[in-house]
């Protein structure tokens, strides 16, 4: 697979324990069991999806904070199970992250310059008047007034504290930026804010995005491509505009039937779904939606359906799209 960011076949299992001293692996949780996926340079690859359906997980082994059980992630064709010692901290630097809570990502003890400009006294040779430059540079990029580097977090509202961890994430000029659910946490008024200072900071500097979300509407504004996740595997991928439009996995039509319309008179496609969703301790064989899906055949309950593509990048997980069955 070709791309600045390439999984492949990711896996990350979790033992689940039973017992004090001598414990005892009694199963796995398979919150992330064979994903593969790009993430070019200058786009949004967005993964979507309930709440553990492993879009997290993921990107924790993508920023190296957890180890694969199988599978592998390569970053400009460097496998990251390889890296050490100076490329690895190369790594670091290229790839950062912007999390969700911006009230619990920065340290509140420090002033702004100091949480701003602490990755360029890790990584870089600066001298100390280069460094207040650079952080003041960095937070004229994302819209702050320089004069806020003598401020302590607790004096900014949520949306401009994202804005100073945005420019944190800037400092090293990275390639790649992990963008975990980076407005749900925010006021509705604030986020339109947010989604357009992340596009316009991709287009100035070329940033790729890797984006975890669940709500449909920010992915659509963000994204290039979208993966759909569904228990730990990928069910449809495709361009933004192609999944939004013209939806094929039975899962994806059901969250896009749920989320909110953009016009109250829109037409509204009504797909309810029965059942609660499935352990990853213990998944359902063949395709792991079939207990759900209203469209379940004999062979989605036996055989584990693959991504397959089906026109124009549009890729899809799913017997009723396969000749014969």
């Amino acid at each position: 697979m070709n791309g600045l960011l390439a999984v492949d076949h990711l896996k990350k299992h979790f033992p689940v324990t039973k017992g004090l001293v001598l414990t005892k692996v009694v199963g796995w949780v398979k919150a992330v069991d064979g994903v593969s996926f790009t993430v070019r340079a200058g786009e949004t690859f967005s993964l979507v999806g309930e709440s553990g359906c492993g879009k997290t997980t993921t990107a924790k082994v993508v920023l190296r904070l957890e180890q694969p059980t199988a599978g592998r992630v390569r970053f400009q064709s460097h496998d990251l199970a390889a890296l050490s010692g100076v490329p690895l901290q190369e790594y670091r630097a290229s790839v950062q992250a912007l999390f969700q809570d911006p009230y619990g990502s920065l340290n509140p003890r420090m002033r702004i310059g100091t949480i701003v400009g602490e990755p360029l006294v890790v990584n870089r040779r600066m001298t100390r008047q280069e460094m207040r430059e650079r952080v003041r540079e960095l937070l004229h990029l994302v819209g702050l007034h320089p004069r806020t580097a003598n401020l302590y977090p607790h004096e900014f509202s949520g949306g401009q504290r994202q804005r100073i961890a945005l420019a944190r994430a800037l400092a090293l000029n990275p390639r790649l930026i992990v963008l975990d659910e980076p407005v749900s946490a925010l006021d509705v008024s604030i986020r339109a804010q947010i989604m357009n200072l992340l596009r316009d900071l991709q287009q100035q500097l070329g940033l790729a995005y890797l984006l975890i979300a669940h709500h449909l509407g920010t992915v659509r504004y963000m994204s290039h491509r979208v993966g759909v996740m569904y228990l730990g595997q990928l069910v449809e991928k495709a361009s933004a505009e192609a999944l939004f439009v013209n939806p094929l996995h039975p899962y994806t039509q059901a969250l896009l039937a749920a989320a909110l319309p953009s016009h109250p008179d829109a037409p509204r496609q009504k797909i309810i779904l029965t059942g609660e969703v499935p352990s990853p301790l213990n998944p359902p064989s063949g395709c792991r939606f079939h207990p759900r899906c209203p469209h379940a055949m004999p062979a989605c309950a036996a055989v584990e359906p693959q991504l397959k593509p089906i026109h124009d990048g549009h890729e899809v997980a799913c017997h009723l799209y396969e000749q014969g069955i």
